[in-house]
């Protein structure tokens, strides 16, 4: 295993080997596609709003029937209604009044809406009055109008490529009349997870074996930031039983790995893989240090991997701290890179390795943050990490944090779809 590396080193390597997944059309109503990331400009179909059509429940009028008595109530014969959703052309003669609801089509004719709020007229009432009464002062023309296309006009872009379909803009494309769109495909992760002290999930593990939490907390996480997760598996320390597994597995566009990469006689990853397409070696980080990454065939094509530790609290801090970024960027999303950071203080002192970056799981409350448990940031503090909102990062150099002291803060609590 080489020297150690800096964390920006680290991350710049596992960044070149991503590249973006293919594309593909989806559904905007379909759930699944809901958090995917555009891969090309969006124009709009339809004009929104799609006619001009009234923003209050009110009294369509000509304003030239206001301005004609200025300072002075107005009184208007009523000659019916307009309820949203009405399709009919309703004319407005000079001199009348319509009712209209929020959201119906403007008479033709009209050029304003009075508010129910400023007539005689009361709120809610069933029938439409025969006369309303228009107190002063009166609202300015085109008041209470929404006009056609005045958000977005027909062929306007709506949403950009690399835009994520959110909620909100799966509304904004269902809007402007459009049902499908161009993606970046979901990416598919595979997990593994190494070492024969591994059981599975709910099995009652005997002196010198463990369970094997890193598979369902890398899977979780995958799929929080966005991924498909297609297959999970564990081996043994077994290199020859690790490299028929990944022969075995479907197309992937990313295998992620847990344990097995230090410096022990049975690190199943690195004596696995290790290659010229595969390297290994420390990055100056507690906890988490041993790492690896590069390029495997799977399937006649080349797959990125990320080797991981085998420590569960260094795997949580190193898929915040790199992982999650490659899922981002193999999505296509703009914001990959580093992950984002909001400064906080220190609520308590604790000791840190002054030649590493301490990653510290913590709890957040306002701008100040404290430890979830008083080992710090031990690698095997799995059972805590529900307690956490988020990882401090302590730089190098420092020996003791105090309190009060700036730190940077990874949020890793909150992830949904990728979004």
């Amino acid at each position: 295993m080489s020297s150690s590396w800096q964390v920006k080193t680290h991350r710049e390597f596992l960044e070149s080997l991503i590249r973006v997944t293919s594309t593909i059309e989806v559904d905007v109503s379909d759930p699944e596609s809901w958090g995917c990331v555009l891969a090309a400009d969006i124009q709009a179909r339809f004009d929104t709003p799609p006619f001009t059509n009234s923003a209050m429940d009110g009294f369509a009028v000509r304003h030239a029937d206001l301005s004609s008595a200025p300072g002075c109530s107005v009184q208007l014969e009523v000659s019916g209604d307009v309820p949203a959703g009405d399709c009919a052309s309703h004319l407005l003669e000079p001199g009348r009044a319509l009712r209209i609801m929020t959201g119906a089509l403007l008479p033709r004719g009209a050029d304003t809406v009075v508010r129910v709020e400023d007539t005689d007229h009361l709120p809610g009432a069933p029938e439409a009055p025969r006369w309303v009464t228009i107190r002063a002062p009166f609202p300015v023309i085109g008041s209470n109008v929404r006009q056609r296309g005045e958000d977005h006009a027909v062929g306007s872009l709506v949403l950009a490529s690399g835009t994520i379909l959110e909620p909100a803009a799966v509304s904004a494309l269902v809007s402007v009349g459009v049902p499908r769109v161009p993606v970046h495909r979901r990416p598919r992760i595979g997990i593994l997870t190494t070492g024969r002290e591994l059981v599975i999930p709910g099995e009652t593990p005997v002196a010198g074996q463990i369970p094997d939490s890193n598979s369902v907390l890398l899977a979780g996480l995958a799929m929080a930031a966005g991924a498909e997760v297609v297959v999970t598996e564990r081996v043994g320390d077994n290199p020859g039983h690790l490299r028929s597994t990944l022969a075995a597995w479907p197309q992937v566009d990313l295998v992620i790995t847990a344990g097995g990469i230090s410096a022990g006689a049975f690190e199943v990853v690195r004596q696995g893989l290790e290659s010229e397409d595969v390297r290994f070696h420390h990055v100056a980080q507690q906890p988490g240090g041993p790492q690896g990454g590069g390029m495997v065939r799977l399937s006649g094509i080349d797959v990125p991997v990320v080797c991981l530790p085998g420590n569960p609290v260094g795997v949580f801090a190193s898929f915040h701290l790199y992982v999650a970024g490659l899922i981002a960027m193999l999505a296509g999303r703009q914001d990959h890179s580093s992950p984002a950071t909001l400064t906080v203080e220190a609520g308590e002192e604790w000791s840190s390795p002054s030649g590493k970056v301490q990653l510290c799981p913590v709890r957040r409350i306002g701008a100040v943050v404290h430890l979830i448990h008083r080992l710090g940031s031990k690698s095997h503090l799995v059972a805590s990490l529900p307690r956490a909102d988020g990882l401090v990062m302590v730089p190098i150099g420092t020996e003791c944090v105090r309190i009060g002291d700036a730190l940077e803060f990874i949020r890793t609590r909150g992830g949904n779809r990728g979004w």
